[in-house]
């Protein structure tokens, strides 16, 4: 199962580069599957680029290259806060990130699960997948529309 994931994280990724491609020959866009990337737990805003970037734009607005390979539209992260009343809910895109979200606020299961995943790049230190899910949380919040 976990393999499955890494591999279906590993397709969001590849998307990027395939659907810039696939834009320019008119052809569907589609998803290639490939393992996820090692990137340093240290910096959030690297991690976003490599791991979220290409569904959810650098701009983190749902426009990334691969979001029309999509079912639904990936979420627009800058409005996080404002649709919370104003407070960046944090502790909810902690819990999206390490356990995933259901349908009910991706409108499908495109995203990956990244607990699992990012626990995967060091599996016995449980201390840097709470790095990288807490790294990840505060540059989302930087994101956010004011």
């Amino acid at each position: 199962m976990l393999r499955k994931a890494i591999f279906a994280v590993g397709a969001m990724l590849m998307a990027a580069g395939l659907c810039l491609a696939q834009q320019s020959t008119g052809a569907k866009p589609e998803i290639k599957k490939e393992p996820i990337k090692q990137i340093s737990p240290a910096s959030g805003k690297e991690m976003f680029t490599q791991y979220c970037a290409p569904c959810h734009g650098t701009d983190g607005k749902g426009n990334g290259p691969a979001a029309p390979a999509l079912k639904a539209q990936p979420t627009d992260l800058t409005q996080l806060a404002k649709n919370n009343g104003g407070k960046y809910p944090s502790a909810m895109v902690s819990a999206t990130l390490r356990f995933g979200s259901g349908p009910a606020s991706h409108g499908s299961a495109d995203m990956p699960v990244w607990g699992p995943l990012f626990k995967s790049l060091d599996k016995f230190h449980d201390s840097s997948l709470q790095q990288r899910i807490s790294n990840l949380v505060s540059y989302i919040e930087t994101l956010q529309v004011r």
